[in-house]
């Protein structure tokens, strides 16, 4: 698959705070939080499931404008009205059209023993793979390696390294050299999870033909 998009317009902002934008100038943010200043410009907000880090209703209220849409996981039910925003429930196999950007929806979830209770898969929590500027762009959200995202192909690829809820640096590596994206960013380190040295280390871990780009 051939990758023309501009890795400039994909920002990793804190944590696993990711804000993508397409060359129609439509932005996505990804589980927005702990955002600093307030811009106003999501066109629409793609939420991967319901912790704090992930779905925080200030961030989103920092980053959403008056027709900016959310996008949540069936599960949140109860949560997504807490944005004050309209919204659309989603569950992993669906597929949407934001603009000009298509989103499939993708399950998310832990299948290492000691992680088992921080994402099951019966939540029914996801990530996104968006089709932007003709790249797919893969926003894992909090998992382990699969028998789901395994399978998924992509151009970019976003995925946690912080361990303790998410994959660690080594097992991170292993997905990306699995699914072999043409470019991997890794996020979910160094605050909330992780030390800030998780992105290096994946990097040192990753097929060299893969390009890392480190944006935390």
């Amino acid at each position: 698959m051939a990758n023309t998009f501009n890795l400039d317009n994909i920002r990793v902002l804190t944590h696993s705070a990711i804000r993508i934008q397409s060359d129609a100038g439509t932005v996505v943010y990804l589980d927005p939080y702990d955002i600093a200043d307030e811009p106003h410009d999501a066109d629409f907000v793609l939420v991967t499931h319901a912790h704090f880090d992930h779905f925080s209703p200030a961030d989103i209220a920092r980053v959403a404008k008056g027709t900016t849409q959310l996008v949540a996981p069936a599960s949140m039910t109860g949560e997504a009205p807490k944005a004050d925003l309209s919204y659309r429930l989603v569950s992993a196999g669906d597929h949407l059209e934001l603009a000009e950007i298509t989103v499939e929806v993708v399950p998310a979830y832990n299948v290492e023993t000691e992680r088992l209770g921080f994402h099951p898969k019966a939540n029914g929590w996801v990530g996104y793979v968006l089709d932007v500027d003709g790249s797919r762009i893969y926003v894992a959200g909090d998992t382990d390696q699969n028998p789901d995202n395994s399978a998924i192909a992509c151009d970019i690829a976003l995925v946690p390294v912080g361990g303790t809820y998410t994959m660690d640096p080594h097992q991170a590596a292993t997905l990306i050299d699995t699914i072999a994206p043409r470019v991997a960013i890794p996020t979910h380190y160094g605050t909330v999870a992780g030390s800030p040295g998780d992105g290096e280390a994946f990097a040192a871990e990753v097929d060299p033909n893969i390009q890392v780009v480190l944006k935390l």
